[in-house]
């Protein structure tokens, strides 16, 4: 049987995304440094020690394009050692299971789950599953799942609810320290951002020891329109992609946040708060149907102290400097990715160079 040139460039999809995403660059390759605070040695979210990060990557036939990303806040069992926690919701045109008990008890007992819009039920089952069968939790019959979504219809047949909760565990038990696969991987799949190919990027800051040389990370799943701006510089207007002339401007982002500073609950939901913020920077829109939420975790202990209101200034600017890198990364190591539905092209990194040749980064 002859397959079609498009059946032809989607089978092909998963093998041209794993030779060009090592030759795509992070945003300091391109001279992109947002802020005054140094990152840490992976610039990830993983640079917060104990957190991990896991994906499962779903690119099947010509329709399957989704995923799982799970973000584990320390290598043991949350539901005995919760960790402070808060939500932040900036436009709630989303699904994010579980937010309420965050915001009302200021703790997370589950591993923070990301997948597509209509995936999020076996994201709680996966999570479920997982947290129940932990060593200690044998009496446990409440289990406060936290998943996060974004829609990723437009390249991935959503409505075929390949996600399922034997992903979920598998993402969560393979999460890792160290560097974190970004772009067309785990939740970002399927994504768009500023009409190119968004995903996941991560990013972190590590404060001065005059400000407490905590460490802060963030990590997005990109998908939602606006003007790209990158340093400054009008991208998405000088390369004609922005929002409603043609691309337009809904979708959504989900920001997780991870500090190793103290904090309590009601300080993590505005620390949360920031990392939506700084969507701002790049040139969101936050249109009517962009689901925006963020999420914030400490992990120090829970009988830690929490810091002073007045010294977490620092953390904000942290977090607002991180949240906007880690979109940079997201788009730019994110590849190009073609189902029967549409083809998305990653954004052109020469194209994105010349354009901050004419402008100086800020």
């Amino acid at each position: 049987m002859r397959l079609t040139r498009r059946a032809l460039l989607a089978a092909l999809a998963p093998l041209a995304a794993a030779q060009t995403q090592a030759k795509r660059p992070r945003a300091r390759d391109l001279g992109l440094a947002p802020g005054v605070f140094p990152v840490g040695p992976n610039n990830a979210i993983t640079d917060i020690n104990g957190v991990l990060v896991g994906h499962v990557t779903l690119i099947e036939g010509d329709h399957i394009r989704t995923g799982v990303t799970a973000i584990r806040p320390h290598p043991g069992n949350l539901f005995q050692t919760k960790v402070s926690g808060g939500v932040f919701v900036g436009n709630a045109f989303g699904k994010l299971a579980g937010s309420t008990q965050v915001h009302e008890l200021g703790t997370i007992e589950t591993p923070v789950i990301l997948t597509n819009t209509l995936s999020v039920a076996a994201g709680m089952e996966g999570v479920i599953q997982w947290t129940l069968a932990q060593p200690g939790n044998e009496q446990v019959q409440s289990v406060n799942a936290l998943v996060g979504e974004t829609n990723d219809g437009g390249l991935n047949d959503i409505r075929g609810l390949h996600v399922r909760p034997s992903h979920v565990v598998r993402a969560i038990q393979e999460a890792k320290s160290g560097p974190v696969p970004e772009g067309s991987v785990g939740a970002g799949t399927g994504t768009v951002c500023y009409g190119w190919k968004g995903g996941i990027g991560t990013s972190s800051r590590r404060l001065p020891q005059q400000y407490g040389g905590y460490t802060l990370g963030v990590l997005v799943q990109s998908n939602f329109g606006g003007v790209l701006s990158m340093g400054g510089a009008p991208v998405g207007k000088e390369l004609g992609r922005y929002a409603y002339a043609p691309a337009a401007a809904d979708g959504s982002c989900m920001l997780v946040v991870a500090t190793d500073a103290p904090l309590s609950g009601r300080q993590c939901e505005r620390l949360a708060a920031r990392a939506v913020f700084g969507m701002a920077r790049t040139g969101s829109s936050y249109s009517n149907g962009s689901g925006d939420f963020g999420i914030a975790f400490s992990t120090a202990p829970l009988t830690a102290p929490p810091l002073s209101n007045d010294s977490i200034s620092p953390l904000f600017q942290a977090a607002l400097e991180a949240a906007e890198e880690a979109i940079y990364n997201s788009l730019l190591q994110a590849t190009t990715i073609t189902s029967r539905k549409r083809t998305v092209d990653a954004i052109d990194v020469d194209a994105v160079r010349r354009v901050l040749q004419r402008h100086p980064i800020r």
